[in-house]
């Protein structure tokens, strides 16, 4: 455990609008906990900053006294990066203001903000943005990574929408970084992760978006490569205001599921219809091909207001459960990674263990490769296995599940994966293969704008040399 300077401490605390907690308050353990309770680290000092001024005194400070920062917005950071052992966490969870233009169809977010803000202000104007598929995740987090959910075929993802976005930088410089103003820095933003500097606000496009048809459909997952065979076909040549991912799951003891297949195990579609679609009627018509693979166990097709949709999963997987996640990118499910699917969807080790194939195609196919540093825009999928639970004592039978379905998942993959779905021990290489040729360009930012990595707790992408 760092010892910080208790003078210096005290200067910090006179210094900031919001409050400095250490190990010697009692609220400690609840600054340094995450959405991930697996992740058990003592920052030496939280600083939960209340504005830019804060944000810069607190950068100051860490370099001064010589400890490691990490930033920390809405904490679901799966391996942990907002936390550093014995370091300093930048937290901006109180920055969640969040000021929407409806003339100009944009929206303001601070760093801090979660999605479930950036929906509550948008949706009165019938507005939003594509971004995620939880109202509790982190704006900041989502975007810096790239960002996809339910929006992402009819709007593209989350970066796609960004206008510009306030930082500041590892020198304490602040900065607007849009198309016209950094634009090198802005690039980077839009996928990069947080090896720029702190953004402490975004601002968004926004688009068209009220009430949108949901459906869930599941399957016994016996049925598991019936139905992948199909999606696999079946979504793609959908049209664009259609989403859907699949997901392998044990269906929960609450509604809208019957209680016949509760705790069961299952595969099956979240859906979402946008445009025409979102119209219950015109949602179940395009989804009458549910029953080509098999008859479905349960099939559900209705209007819900968008925040609703995104908070639907809220309650099922609140924070404080152990997770452990690993992902990669897809741009076919083959017959060989069908059977890997179906033999692990079996053997789903708990209760709320899953893996999801997100869709990433339709309009974020139709944005250039070189555009941002998400280098994947040929993929299809972004899949994602997560092994949760709330017993510390599953942590190693939800890890050892997720390790061995991804090691034999991986060759059938494209290789890299989105960077918000890799785990805390990826290596230089893991994270060079996310970026494919994007890296060296991203290398060559960091060492414009922090040449001595003091941004480096993240998938960290290290200075060029010279």
């Amino acid at each position: 455990m760092t010892t910080i300077d208790t003078t210096a401490l005290d200067g910090l605390r006179t210094a900031l609008r919001g409050t400095v907690t250490t190990a010697a308050d009692a609220d400690y353990d609840e600054s340094r906990s995450l959405y991930n309770a697996m992740i058990d680290r003592r920052p030496a000092a939280v600083a939960r900053c209340a504005d830019v001024a804060d944000v810069r005194t607190t950068l100051a400070f860490a370099q001064d006294a010589g400890l490691e920062l990490a930033v920390r917005g809405g904490g679901h950071s799966g391996p942990g990066l907002c936390l550093v052992e014995g370091g300093l966490t930048l937290d901006l969870s109180p920055m969640r203001s969040v000021r929407v233009d409806p003339e100009a169809r944009t929206a303001q977010v601070g760093g801090g903000a979660q999605l479930g803000d950036l929906d509550h202000a948008t949706h009165t104007f019938g507005l939003g943005v594509p971004a995620g598929i939880m109202s509790t995740t982190g704006v900041g987090g989502l975007t810096l990574g790239g960002g996809h959910g339910y929006l992402t075929r009819a709007y593209g993802l989350t970066i796609d929408s960004l206008v510009s976005a306030d930082v500041v930088l590892a020198d304490g410089t602040f900065v607007t970084a849009s198309a016209t103003d950094h634009p090198d820095l802005f690039w980077a933003l839009r996928g990069g992760g947080g090896n720029f500097g702190v953004v402490t606000s975004f601002t968004y496009r926004l688009h068209p978006v009220d009430t949108v048809g949901v459906g869930v459909t599941v399957w016994p997952v016996e049925r598991t490569a019936e139905v992948l065979r199909w999606y696999r076909e079946f979504l793609p040549a959908s049209a664009d205001d259609l989403y859907g991912f699949f997901a392998l799951l044990t269906i929960p003891p609450a509604p809208p599921f019957p209680e016949e297949i509760h705790g069961r195990k299952m595969c099956g579609v979240v859906w979402c219809g946008t445009g025409d679609l979102a119209a219950d009627g015109r949602l179940g018509e395009a989804l009458s091909a549910v029953e080509e693979p098999a008859p479905p166990a349960f099939h559900f097709t209705g209007p819900m207001p968008y925040p609703a949709l995104q908070s639907m999963f809220d309650g099922l997987i609140p924070k404080g459960l152990q997770w452990y996640w690993r992902g990669d990118f897809f741009d076919a499910v083959s017959d060989a990674a069908v059977e890997v699917h179906e033999k692990y969807g079996r053997t789903l080790p708990t209760g709320l263990s899953t893996m999801h194939l997100y869709p990433v195609d339709g309009a974020a196919h139709r944005v250039p490769a070189d555009a941002t540093p998400w280098a994947y825009r040929d993929a299809l999928w972004s899949g994602v296995i997560a092994g949760i639970d709330p017993d510390p004592a599953n942590a190693e039978a939800i890890r050892r599940w997720c390790v061995d379905y991804w090691t034999e998942l991986h060759p059938h993959s494209m290789g890299g994966a989105y960077v918000n779905f890799l785990g805390e021990a990826e290596d230089a290489g893991r994270v060079r293969s996310t970026y494919r040729t994007t890296y060296e360009r991203l290398a060559a930012v960091k060492r414009a704008y922090d040449p001595e990595n003091f941004f480096r707790a993240n998938q960290n992408i290290a200075p060029a040399t010279a």
